[in-house]
């Protein structure tokens, strides 16, 4: 097609998450198999890389912003613009699961963590009793430093004996098939369910030999 030499091409292709030291595909494909395509970075310069009509430019390249040019009968056509994006990852996925405590009473806040180590974009997912309701507020901290962690908090505010069940979180790598999961059960009661009332003094004095009782009651 002269009048659109480049395939028109998704939002989600425009934005490439790549690994560090991956090749990654610029995907400017052309409707001409023997187009004639250069490859430019964002200042404009030309990037050397090899070209396949049918996938685009294959190559590492640093991450910023790319354009492909073409010329049709003297005219000049850019293709969309595409940005690499360089991310730390690892072939693993360690992620932990954390509970500041495991037993609330009602109208507490429940706080739980998942904490996903050494890399920096993934797809996490939390399941837990009051999702339905959409009950839980998710906060995203992006560490960096000493090393890379990305700490997702949920928390329930005024929680209920209904909250009481499994929270599980489940990270999806970025780039690739690899996924982990990790649960807490996290129980509710209506409200608190033992009192201790003890019939002594904090402190108290014991003659030699000298037989004395200590009572508590408990309900």
């Amino acid at each position: 097609d002269p009048d659109m030499p480049f395939v028109p091409s998704i939002p989600e292709d425009q934005f490439i998450l790549v690994e560090e030291g991956d090749p990654a595909v610029i995907p400017c494909r052309t409707s001409d198999p023997d187009a004639q395509v250069t490859l430019v970075n964002s200042l404009d310069k030309p990037v050397y890389a090899f070209y396949d009509s049918k996938q685009g430019f294959i190559g590492n390249f640093p991450a910023g912003s790319y354009t492909c040019k073409t010329m049709v009968k003297g005219v000049e056509f850019k293709s969309d613009e595409f940005l690499i994006y360089i991310i730390r990852a690892t072939s693993q996925l360690p992620v932990e699961i954390e509970a500041l405590k495991t037993v609330y009473k009602t109208g507490e806040t429940i706080v739980v963590t998942c904490v996903v180590f050494d890399n920096e974009v993934v797809n996490l997912q939390w399941n837990y009793p009051g999702k339905v309701k959409e009950k839980g507020l998710i906060k995203l901290d992006d560490i960096k430093v000493p090393s890379q962690k990305l700490v997702y908090t949920l928390t329930i505010p005024e929680a209920s004996v209904k909250d009481t069940g499994d929270y599980e979180c489940t990270a999806r790598h970025a780039t690739k098939e690899v996924k982990e999961n990790k649960k807490v059960v996290i129980t509710v009661h209506d409200k608190g369910f033992v009192h201790l009332e003890p019939q002594f003094s904090p402190l108290e004095a014991v003659n030699l030999h000298e037989v004395k009782n200590f009572v508590v009651d408990v309900q």
